[in-house]
Formats: structure tokens, sequence, C-alpha cells
């Protein structure tokens, strides 16, 4: 499905890197099935056993300046191709720009859409993406698109992280700046029981961990006089997001005391998080999957 639509962009000019590492090459052979529409590369790699391994090597290989990926449940919604075109026309030196996704189910309907808290059409300062960030990953993986050069100058994917790989990603992308919002909707992101987030938040230390160590390692970036407001925001993101997984295995525990924690946080510090967290655009989607049986 991702493959088939790009192919519909009918867009010569994208370059598709293809990386498998599976054993039986039907990835490979679904593949090369697109290559009389799409100008496409296929790369048999089964060392590279992690999506951030083979996200890194993609990119090493690409031949554009600007790159993006697009994972094999996803997909592109029509005139995403002349979207992005138009956005690295007018600011060809942005390292990162980004969009709002569909969250689709795993038969491609609609179940909601994922907006950035930031301003549209503007450019965006490291210090304001990084403080808005700190508090939770909004950002969608197929939504954004990059500079090639950037990627290379901070370092690319994390290949220790399992899960907050892109958020560290993104955090280092936005560091390097400038950074544009797009309010255009150009992608999907299927969500399904074999996410990350279904399967991986099953050990809740390390899932804990892997958000600790995106958000210790990147405090020091914002400004000394509102770190400390920043922090407390974040650590109570980082407590709901563990309870909400918790939950959804019918623990609820954690969550009560995740909501204890917010309320602490005062008018000014619920507003930051429900801000930025984004927390009814992530949790309504997941729910209407839930209700319907699909996750």
């Amino acid at each position: 499905m991702a493959l088939g639509s790009i192919a519909l962009q009918r867009d010569e000019g994208i370059e598709v890197l293809v990386v498998d590492s599976g054993p039986s090459g039907a990835a490979q052979a679904r593949a090369a099935g697109f290559a009389d529409r799409i100008r496409i590369r296929i790369f048999d790699r089964p060392d590279l056993r992690s999506w951030q391994a083979k996200s890194n090597f993609g990119v090493q290989m690409a031949a554009a300046a600007h790159a993006c990926w697009l994972g094999v449940d996803d997909i592109w919604l029509p005139g995403r191709a002349a979207a992005i075109r138009a956005w690295i026309r007018e600011d060809p030196l942005t390292a990162l720009q980004l969009g709002p996704c569909a969250i689709v189910d795993e038969r491609g309907r609609r179940l909601g859409l994922a907006h950035c808290p930031l301003p549209a059409d503007r450019e965006l300062s490291p210090s304001f993406v990084t403080e808005r960030l700190l508090v939770q990953n909004f950002i969608a993986a197929p939504a954004p698109v990059f500079r090639r050069d950037a990627w290379t100058a901070c370092g690319g994917l994390d290949e220790t992280l399992w899960y907050t790989a892109d958020w560290d990603l993104w955090l280092k992308l936005a560091a390097l700046g400038p950074v544009r919002y797009r309010d255009l909707v150009t992608v999907g992101f299927r969500i399904h029981r074999g996410s990350l987030t279904a399967t991986g938040s099953l050990d809740a230390v390390d899932f804990r961990g892997q958000m600790d160590t995106v958000l210790a390692r990147h405090l020091g970036r914002v400004a000394q006089a509102s770190r400390r407001r920043i922090e407390r925001v974040a650590r109570v993101s980082i407590a709901v997001n563990i309870g909400l997984a918790a939950a959804a295995r019918g623990r609820y525990r954690g969550l009560l005391a995740a909501a204890v924690d917010a309320c602490c946080l005062g008018p000014a510090g619920i507003w930051r998080y429900w801000r930025d967290s984004r927390l009814a655009e992530r949790l309504l989607p997941r729910l209407k999957a839930r209700w319907a049986g699909a996750l």
C-alpha cells in the first residue's frame, strides 16, 4: 500500500529506496513490481535488522538533497509529491519541514488528524520548537521532509532507541534549524495491533527509559529561565504515556497517579501540557479503532 500510494503521485522525479532485511525476498519481489511506475532502488541487507538502521542506510544512499521516510503501513495522500516540491522551492535551506497527518486504520479509513502545536507558514527557531517538542513527540513519522545533509550532520537515528529514535531525531534536526510547519495533510499514519507503542510498552521500565533518555539528552537546549517549567510538564507527559500504555492492558493505577501529577502543574502548566501533548488527537483515533475491533 505504501509504494502504491507513491506510484499514484505520478512524479517521475521521486527516488524510492527499499531496504529489505527479510529472509524470504517477498518484500523485494513486491517492490520490484513497481519498477515500471517508480524510480526504485532495492537493497538486500539482512544485516540491518532494525528500522532505525535501515532508515540510516537509506538516507545515506539517497541521491536527493531532501528526503523523507514512509513505513510499510503508511501512505502518501494525493498531492503529497507536489506539496513537497513547493515546500522545498520556497524554503530550500530549512532543515525540517513538518505537517499534520491523517490517522487511519488497517483498511485505510480515516480515524482522525494529528496536528503539530506550531504556528503555520512561518520560520520557527530551534528554541521555540524544542520547548514544545520536549513535552511530547507530536510529529507523525511519515510527515516531515528534511535536508539530507542536516540528517548526516546530526548523526541520523540513534539505533539504541527502539521507541524514541524518531523523537530524538526531530529534536536534533530542530536544533539545526530553521523549522517550518505546513498546515496541509499529505500523509496517512496507520495504527494497528503490531505498532511499537502496543508491543514495546509491555516493559514499563524500558518504556520509561526510552523517554527519559531523550528528555535528558535535549533538556539542556532549553533556556535556563524556562527549563524547570518545561521539565515538569515533560515528566508529567511521560507519566501519562506510561499510564496510558498500562491502562490499555487493564491497569489504571499509573494513569490515576499521572492525572494527579498533571493537576499539580497549575493552570499554566496544564494548558501547556494539553496544547503540546495533543492528547485528545492521539487518543480518540485509537479509541475508535478499539471500539471497531482493530486494536
